[in-house]
């Protein structure tokens, strides 16, 4: 995949381009709808798969005072968007200068005379430009008087539910992880480079732990316990997750401590990933390190076996594939 990070590394139009727009964040199965749609239709027409989506994201800058919390950052987008298979990537830089980018100017100086646009495709409920003029109706006007068809993909549902970034939030946020999974197709994950903590975990509670510093500003699970996938050097180990201030020490930081199954490598400042498959209960005080260490051994026993079965149903969807 093809990809810029700034208008002016395109010098030439894109060739044949079918374009979708959108923030992406968490690119959950909606947006992969889109993906789907862009890619068959560049496909059918010889084209150019091509997304274009901004960083930051465009609320962060016009409205700071909502404290979005994101699902992905920017790394993490790139990285979907590419699994997804698109031909190119434009990660647009959101400035204030750029927030006041007329609709009708977003069209003609961005879309066609940058990238060549020759095909949309939007999801439902998109808007752009300034105070959101580039509604659906704007794009579809848009298109007859420039000669672009304009494609809109309907919502995307799951059980009733529509795969929508602000609904993947709310059950992050709720710590309802399985559901979480539906709307993204995958493992809700974090990431970040493992830091030195307190080192209570080997010497005072007999698990040592990988720790990562969460920013408050970040979208956080629900303060608690949770079974995990732990991904380091392309290797993938089971574990439990605490994520929140460790009330039997009193600690007044947010952090996401992993105690890592069957692993005991030195991974101070490199990076890991962790899926969080499911939440096992809430944090709660203990009342010391004895209390606390008895309670993470059934943490660990409870974790080990949700992530048996989860290998089973692997192991299981796989035999139903290949024997199909």
């Amino acid at each position: 995949m093809k990809i810029y990070t700034a208008l002016s590394e395109i010098t030439e139009p894109i060739a044949n381009p079918f374009v979708t727009i959108g923030n992406f964040d968490g690119v959950h199965l909606g947006h992969q709808m889109l993906f789907s749609e862009v890619m068959s239709r560049a496909y059918r027409n010889h084209g150019t798969s091509v997304a274009v989506t901004f960083n930051p994201h465009p609320l962060k800058v016009v409205r700071p005072d909502i404290g979005i919390k994101l699902i992905s950052n920017c790394e993490q987008k790139r990285e979907l968007i590419e699994h997804a298979g698109l031909d190119v990537l434009i990660i647009i830089p959101f400035t204030r200068e750029f927030a006041a980018t007329s609709a009708v100017d977003f069209v003609d100086k961005v879309l066609i005379g940058t990238i060549g646009l020759k095909e949309l495709v939007v999801g439902y409920d998109y808007a752009f430009g300034k105070g959101r003029q580039g509604d659906i109706n704007f794009l579809k006007k848009q298109g007859e008087l420039k000669n672009f068809p304009v494609t809109v993909v309907e919502p995307y549902y799951v059980n009733g539910v529509i795969a929508s970034s602000t609904k993947v939030r709310e059950l992050v946020s709720a710590g309802r992880m399985r559901e979480v999974k539906e709307l993204l197709g995958r493992f809700y994950q974090i990431r970040g480079e493992v830091k030195t903590g307190k080192r209570r975990g080997g010497a005072e509670l007999g698990f040592p732990t990988a720790n990562l510093h969460i920013s408050e500003e970040d979208l956080c699970p629900r303060h608690g316990v949770y079974v995990t996938q732990v991904i380091y050097d392309g290797k993938c180990y089971g574990g439990v997750l605490n994520i929140g201030y460790n009330p039997t020490f009193g600690d007044e930081r947010l952090s996401a401590e992993t105690h890592i199954f069957d692993f005991n490598q030195d991974i101070y400042g490199k990076p890991i990933k962790i899926n969080l498959l499911q939440f096992l209960r809430a944090e709660q005080k203990f009342s010391g390190p004895r209390e606390l260490a008895g309670q993470i051994a059934e943490d660990i026993r409870q974790a080990r076996e949700v992530l048996a079965v989860a290998q089973k149903e692997i192991i299981l969807s796989c035999e139903e594939k290949y024997n199909s």
